[in-house]
């Protein structure tokens, strides 16, 4: 049996900027909180949670003057930047280039659209963190689509501008550009007024072929992730298209010694919210279940 890991997993520059972040601040034996977990991994947060983090939600805000609080890669509305300011709040901002980059780009599309009575149109999960960032650059008048089919609540006879959450599929949201394209046509609007902006991560886009690589060169593929890692759904599924023979797992006690049996080379990958050193965790569990196993034939 040979086990393998990806070595392009692993997180992606904004969640390492992030994680550096806290724990340059924890490491001083400051005390740090954070605005919701620091990256979708429950694994990770428990590490540094033991470090002394203490993940907060934006109620809390109001309760901790003078405090020093986190903004994680996934960013944040101009709301709470209002609040941090009021109660002398010191906040370090890990807040991702790209994703800072994007809020940016929307508050300036957000603006047009309001002189022209256009709309902003963000293809996201409603809810995620980074889509609540997203939406409050437009003083949380943009319309969340989830899904290609999720697009009635658009009015296509105005202007619209579309922008993606940066960890979406960028093969979803070209059928999303396709569907909004074909309405507009049935609308028949002489002259439309639609920009979609190529708004997705490269590095999650282009992860997408690199697993397609490495799951055709293992008989046995175990995907580490969080369960609410948006980024790690989605990279699962793409996965289990390509080698059926693909399991999710949040943590090394989760791997079942059957999966093993008969397996000459299992790799395993994860999110870009998934840190190496789980990975090679799970790795060692596959090792002693494999021991176990031949102990138990001789």
């Amino acid at each position: 049996m040979f086990v393998v890991i990806d070595d392009n997993a692993g997180f992606c520059f904004g969640v390492v900027k992030a994680i550096d972040a806290a724990e340059r601040q924890l490491e001083g034996g400051k005390g740090l909180y954070c605005l919701g977990d620091i990256v979708h991994n429950n694994e990770e947060v428990r590490r540094l949670k033991k470090m002394g983090l203490t993940v907060i939600e934006h109620q809390d805000l109001g309760r901790l003057p003078g405090a020093t609080v986190l903004i994680r890669a996934h960013g944040e509305p101009p709301s709470t930047y209002s609040i941090a300011r009021r109660m002398g709040i010191n906040l370090i901002d890990a807040t991702c280039p790209i994703v800072l980059a994007l809020q940016k780009k929307i508050r300036n599309g957000y603006e047009t659209m309001r002189s022209l009575g256009g709309q902003v149109v963000i293809f996201g999960k409603q809810g995620h963190a980074e889509v609540v960032g997203l939406t409050g650059q437009t003083d949380g008048s943009a319309i969340v689509v989830s899904s290609p089919n999720d697009i009635d609540a658009i009015d296509f006879t105005k202007p619209i501008r579309l922008y993606s959450q940066t960890t979406m599929s960028r093969e979803d949201y070209s059928a999303l550009v396709a569907r909004i394209e074909s309405r507009i046509a049935a609308a028949r609007i002489a002259d439309p007024d639609f920009v979609a902006f190529n708004t997705i991560c490269s590095r999650v886009a282009n992860r997408a072929v690199q697993l397609e690589l490495f799951a055709r060169g293992v008989h046995l593929l175990l995907f580490v992730s969080g369960q609410n890692s948006s980024n790690g759904r989605y990279l699962f599924e793409y996965c289990r298209k390509v080698q059926p023979n693909t399991h999710m797992i949040s943590s090394p006690d989760q791997v079942k010694a059957d999966w093993l049996a008969g397996v000459e080379r299992i790799g395993i990958t994860g999110a870009t919210s998934t840190p190496r050193w789980l990975m090679e965790e799970v790795k060692s569990k596959i090792s002693s279940l494999e021991s176990f196993r031949q102990k138990v034939k001789v």
